[in-house]
């Protein structure tokens, strides 16, 4: 039944599972709106994985990680994304908007620098925010003006050396923006963290799954040192057709987030049958049964499988 909400603002009302056709209000749609980028929702063996996962576990953990919450499968999820993102650690999140929402300010605090593409996500921006550290928004993709602001920067350490020993800076941008559908010249920030002194902060969550020989976006895209990039963020709401999000990196970095990552910390673990969806998902990459775009295909292999 339709609530008084949805009567009061009309909304379209799914009643299909939510594929490449969704029934909406009674009529069979094709769905050009989906973020279910590899068609993962409405798998067999995903949904049989999913299934499984309800009996043996329940629907729910009703418990942060660090608490009772954690669960077999969460582990072994954590450790099948490091291997497959080719890091040494990761870190899985309820809630795919809280992953990078909650990562930023977990290591940029306030009289910190954060150095932003001025066309990032939402979540990206709340991050930000929260972290309260001094943001320069530079140019959507406009390298150049970056480095003006640097160069700003550099000026102010070197007049105030004791103050700059002691900031940190970030810079933190997406590998494929949502905003404007382009991507991020990763070679070039990486140049640029290694004359300027920064840490790269990779939002790969439309990229993940979507870009590189194997789908592991941007740093397999431009074919870079993942050790490059400080910490990489990916939504498993996309690619993955599930819910939460991930970040991998070091262990040295991964681990602070266990006892900082607010949306770590303080929410309920994801649904294990939401693991178990996402480990199942993860065999169809691992069995090169989806097509990914390398640069060399790039705007030219079909995505949807």
């Amino acid at each position: 039944p339709i609530g008084a909400a949805e009567k009061e603002v009309p909304v379209p009302i799914i009643e299909s599972k939510v594929g490449k056709y969704v029934t909406i209000n009674g009529k069979e749609c094709l769905n050009l709106a989906t973020m279910n980028f590899l068609g993962m929702i409405g798998k067999q063996e995903i949904e049989e994985a999913a299934i499984t996962s309800v009996l043996k576990y329940g629907v729910g953990s009703c418990g942060p990680r660090g608490f009772y919450g954690t669960i077999d499968v969460h582990l072994l999820l954590e450790e099948k994304l490091a291997q497959y993102m080719e890091c040494e650690e990761a870190i899985i999140y309820s809630y795919g908007f809280a992953t990078v929402a909650s990562a930023i300010p977990a290591y940029s605090k306030r009289g910190d620098i954060i150095f932003c593409d001025e066309e990032v996500c939402y979540a990206i921006q709340k991050g930000i925010l929260a972290s309260r550290s001094t943001v320069y928004y530079y140019k959507h993709n406009d390298l150049d003006h970056l480095v003006e602001l640097l160069e700003i920067q550099a000026t102010k350490d070197r007049k105030n050396p004791k103050k700059a020993r002691v900031t940190n800076r970030f810079l933190v941008t997406e590998g494929l923006f949502i905003n404007t559908g382009q991507i991020t010249n990763l070679p070039r920030l990486i140049e640029l963290k290694q004359k300027y002194k920064f840490r790269i902060f990779l939002d790969e969550s439309y990229s993940f799954g979507v870009l590189g020989e194997n789908g592991r976006g941007l740093t397999e895209f431009y074919n870079v040192d993942r050790r490059n990039v400080d910490m990489i963020v990916g939504s498993m709401e996309f690619s993955l057709g599930s819910v939460g999000g991930f970040a991998c990196g070091s262990s040295f970095v991964i681990r602070h987030q266990r006892l900082a990552g607010q949306g770590y910390v303080f929410s309920a673990s994801l649904p294990p049958l939401h693991a178990s969806m996402v480990l199942k998902a993860m065999d169809f990459f691992n069995k090169g049964r989806v097509s990914f775009m390398s640069e060399d295909s790039f705007h030219t292999d079909q995505i949807w499988v």
